[in-house]
């Protein structure tokens, strides 16, 4: 009679509460961080300061990744349980690690990590202002003189969020370059989704293994990447046309090679029933 009603958990309205204030956190950081690096820094040096910007975020899931492998190691409910009293070991498929743990160091480290954003000024002087900081007297009274002469302007008009919307998506380059982001993220977190899985089950690894060597094979390339493609568009000054070329033949070459994991495998495993038959 207990096993007709499973027990029923509300945990995961914590978890989604959880990943949408994370989202929220992370918003200054990626797309309002580039535009405060584009608006004050030099032309030629935004390329390398954003791909440090990615660069360093491709370290949280290397981290991540890691922490995941010793906290799949854990039992589930380390420190409420004997864990004498455990049967299992992490070999087992009904083994469950300390998914919970890696939350709570994830939480306390973006606050901690959030502290020095404080600090920031409101505002910065772009590189021609620094350059032109000394303005004459003169000058700014002529500045003054003329506005005063200018007919009041008249107050704009207000704007809908759907108004900027449409603007913004009916930018061929934004939607082009936004409908080629999709397509790249989606396949890269497909491959980190999938792979541990994939290697738990074809090469017979534990989770904690599969963790461990995703987190160090996959990301720190990426990272690497990263960090040369911003040096690159700064050392050869790319223009517009020539980092799309450049791009676009990354992501050729990307893909190409992409192609030998369809030789990569082992045969599936013999299930009595379903490759085999029972006799």
């Amino acid at each position: 009679a207990g096993c007709e009603k499973e027990p029923s958990s509300y945990m995961w309205i914590y978890i989604l509460l959880g990943n949408m204030l994370r989202g929220i956190g992370e918003t200054p950081i990626t797309p309002l961080g580039i535009s405060y690096l584009d608006d004050f820094a030099k032309e030629e040096d935004v390329p390398v300061y954003v791909a440090c910007l990615h660069t360093i975020a491709m370290f949280g899931p290397i981290f991540g990744f890691l922490l995941g492998s010793l906290f799949a190691k854990l039992y589930v409910d380390i420190g409420f349980v004997d864990l004498g009293s455990i049967t299992i070991t992490p070999q087992d498929s009904r083994w469950v690690g300390a998914w919970w743990l890696g939350f709570l160091i994830a939480g306390i480290t973006n606050f901690l990590a959030a502290i020095p954003f404080l600090f920031l000024p409101k505002s910065l002087k772009k590189p021609e202002e620094a350059n032109n900081g000394k303005t004459s007297f003169a000058l700014l009274e002529n500045k003054g003189n003329s506005r005063k002469m200018l007919p009041p302007a008249k107050p704009k008009p207000r704007k809908y969020f759907y108004t900027s919307l449409k603007k913004v998506l009916s930018n061929r380059m934004y939607f082009t370059f936004l409908c080629c982001s999709l397509l790249q993220f989606s396949s890269f977190i497909g491959f980190l989704t999938y792979k541990p899985k994939y290697m738990e089950q074809q090469y017979g690894q534990s989770t904690s293994k599969s963790n461990f060597l995703i987190g160090l094979t996959s990301l720190p390339p990426i990272s690497i990447g990263i960090f040369l493609g911003g040096l690159i568009m700064k050392k050869c000054k790319l223009s517009i046309i020539g980092a799309t070329k450049f791009a676009f033949t990354m992501s050729f070459l990307a893909y190409v090679i992409a192609l030998l994991h369809f030789f990569v495998g082992c045969e599936n495993h013999v299930v009595a029933g379903m490759t085999v038959s029972y006799e």
